[in-house]
Formats: C-alpha cells, structure tokens, sequence
C-alpha cells in the first residue's frame, strides 16, 4: 500500500522524498513497479479513476458515501469500506466544513410570529414545511446577499433571490419565486425564518397571507430552530464560496445560481434523501 501512495503521490513530490518520508528504498520501489499487476491491483485503479472523476465532479466535496453511490450507480459492484480505503491512499478527501457568520437582524422585531415548526424538520409531502435564511458573499465590489427558501420534502431549493443589499426586497424576492414554482392552493405552507426585521416586514407579512402561507419564526437565540437552512449556507459556503474570489457581484450572482439551480438541486447526492439529489427525489415520487 505504501508503494500504492508513493506511485499516486510522484507527480506532486520527489521520489526520495516519498520514499524516504515511508521509510522504504527506491530500489524496492522500483522493484514493486516491475512486479506483474495482480487483478486486485487493476480493479483499484481502474476504481480510483472512477473516483477521481467524481470527486473533481462533485466540486471535491464528496466523500466516501456519495462517491460510492455513485460508483454504484455507473455499474460498479464494490462496498464502501473500499471506497474510503481508496480514497484515504490516494489522499483525496471532502472539503471540511467551516463557521459561517448569521445575518439576523432581529432588533426591530417587536412582535415576532410564533415557532410553528418545533425543529420538527420532517414531512411526509411538499408544500407543508419550508425554511428561508439570508446570508452573505463577499466580493472585490462590497457583499451580495443571499434569500432562499427551501422545501423540506425534497431540500430543494425553490426560491432565491440575491442584492447589494439586506432589505426586504430580497426575502421578497425569493419567496415570490417560490410561489410560482410552487402550488399552495390546497393547502398552508408553513414558511420558517429567523426574527430578522426583513422577514417581519408588512410586505413580507403580506406576500405570505396572500399566497396561503403561515409565517414561523425561530425563537430568538436559538440557531437550532432554523437548522436545515443554516445547514445550506454551511454548505454552499465550504462547497463553493470558500474557495472562491468574486471580483463582480454579477460573478457571484452566475456562480451562486449554477451551484444552486445545476448542481445542488439536479446533480448533487443528499445524504437525507438516500443519496439522490432533490430533483431526483421529486422525480422518483410522482412530482
């Protein structure tokens, strides 16, 4: 195995320092090279490759699980445990999680809707429960901030909207595009959010009434209550903003909406839904 890491190392450092670093000679590397490849030793490369190719194509945040749904989804018959054996010689690794800041502003909340939620996140059909949070993205330009709504059926994301500023225009925004992608004639929706002054809004207040919808705030303080749309910006911030360096909003903007509407709601395996994406998820019950 330590002669494994060393080949899939070489290109990135020198071979006695490899080699040197596991304490083995170059001598018995270059023994090892002239060795007949075993079967074993062909499946795990030709797995590697595989797994590379979806790692680079999940952005390198997948990890072991998702890699190995879709391993097994191209045909490949091999367990999980070989995944993460795999993938832990060959260095490849999800992005770690980071902090991120919240944006509530809930100073001028005087009379805050009541928590109509209770952090009970399941639900067994759409358009029951949803969840919105704003959050924000730095650029060369100043901040972009960022409204979205997000069904907990499915965590598809189903409204958005981005702006140079944290008003209530922007969580307007996002849950208007929400109520035309989404049918809450027959029933009403729950819509969750922080204590934010944007979200207390009488246009906000409003725009709910007017489309059947039930406003749910999380009791102040308590992050928890909110958990699955703070989850999101979590991700989105290790998965994508973290390692990028927007010079233009408008930048941010084209790279938040192909994360969001290509990658994360058609492309991107949730651990929650059996490891399909939320598209997917949809599609395979009828929606």
């Amino acid at each position: 195995m330590r002669y494994a890491f060393i080949q899939s190392q070489q290109h990135k450092h020198p071979l006695n320092r490899l080699c040197s670093t596991l304490n083995v000679s170059t001598s018995g590397y270059y023994d090892w090279l002239d060795r007949p490849v075993s079967k074993t030793q062909r499946t795990n490369q030709r797995l590697l490759t595989k797994i590379r190719c979806f790692h680079q194509s999940s952005r390198q945040t997948y990890g072991s699980p998702r890699v190995h749904q879709d391993l097994l989804a191209a045909g490949e018959h091999v367990s999980v445990n070989r995944v993460a054996r795999l993938m832990k010689s060959a260095g490849i690794q999800s992005k770690m999680t980071k902090r991120f800041i919240v944006t509530t502003n809930s100073k001028n909340t005087l009379s805050p809707a009541s928590d109509r939620l209770k952090r009970n996140f399941f639900t067994v059909k759409p358009n029951q429960k949803w969840v919105s949070d704003t959050t924000f993205i730095r650029t060369r330009q100043g901040w972009l901030y960022l409204a979205m709504i997000l069904d907990l059926y499915s965590r598809q994301v189903i409204g958005w909207g981005m702006s140079d500023r944290n008003n209530t225009k922007l969580v307007v925004d996002a849950l208007q595009m929400a109520a035309v992608r989404r049918d809450c004639s027959e029933q009403a929706v729950v819509v969750h959010s922080d204590q934010g002054s944007t979200y207390a809004s009488g246009d906000y207040q409003r725009l709910l009434r007017k489309n059947n919808m039930l406003a749910s705030m999380s009791r102040k303080g308590e992050c928890y209550d909110n958990a699955v749309a703070e989850s999101f910006f979590g991700t989105l911030k290790t998965e994508l903003v973290d390692d990028e360096d927007y010079r233009t909003r408008e930048q941010a903007k084209q790279s938040l909406f192909e994360y969001i509407e290509v990658f994360y709601n058609r492309q991107r395996r949730h651990s929650y839904l059996g490891y399909v994406s939320p598209d997917e998820y949809e599609r395979a019950n009828g929606l």
